[in-house]
């Protein structure tokens, strides 16, 4: 079985590591940084601010015993995201400017916001495990590790799957489809899942 633990300042670097190599293959990434070195240095940036920046001080962010995989959560406590945040993101800008695709990845990310629910829920904004890992179930530990707590809190959970064959793997783990997200520009689709509550057994 897979050991879980909280994660801490001096994961950062590795696990950065991990959701770059998770994510290169993500259609919505692809959609945003054109060009394989773009898209990579662009990850690198984004989850780094991401980790250090956004999820470590007010998220619940746990990774494998191995350090194979990372799951980034903001709890219904989490204050939503204020100037400094949007200092912080400013690195990525020309990453994707440059691609071509400024105006249709903004709307992109307006419209996800804007699906997002407004009720009082957990939310999984990453989910991440080294491609030569999974399948082994890290992930499924990663995701019990905080849906134990969510379920003890009797809360809803909430995430978007920008992969359609995920759907199914956290549709185990009681999330439902709810709605979808169609990128303009012939962007990517998003699958939106809720999860309600489940009963102590």
């Amino acid at each position: 079985m897979t050991g879980v633990r909280r994660v801490t300042a001096a994961d950062v670097p590795a696990l950065t590591e991990v959701l770059v190599r998770s994510f290169d293959d993500d259609p919505v990434p692809r959609f945003m940084f054109r060009g394989d070195r773009r898209r990579r240095r662009g990850l690198q940036r984004f989850f780094t601010i991401a980790l250090r920046h956004l999820y470590l001080d007010h998220g619940e962010v746990w990774t494998s015993s191995d350090r194979s995989g990372v799951a980034l959560w903001a709890p219904p406590t989490k204050p939503p995201p204020n100037w400094r945040d949007l200092l912080h993101l400013l690195p990525l800008v020309p990453h994707v400017l440059t691609g071509g695709r400024a105006a249709d990845s903004l709307r992109l990310l307006v419209a996800v916001d804007e699906a997002r629910p407004r009720q009082t829920h957990w939310y999984l904004s990453t989910l991440g495990v080294d491609p030569d890992r999974q399948g082994e179930g890290v992930g499924s530990a990663l995701l019990a590790a905080t849906l134990a707590r969510v379920d003890a809190d009797g809360l809803p959970a909430y995430l978007e799957s920008s992969k359609e064959r995920n759907v199914p793997f956290y549709a185990r783990h009681g999330f439902e489809v709810t709605g979808e997200v169609h990128g303009p520009g012939g962007g990517p689709t998003l699958w939106l899942m809720w999860r309600e509550p489940r009963p102590a057994p």
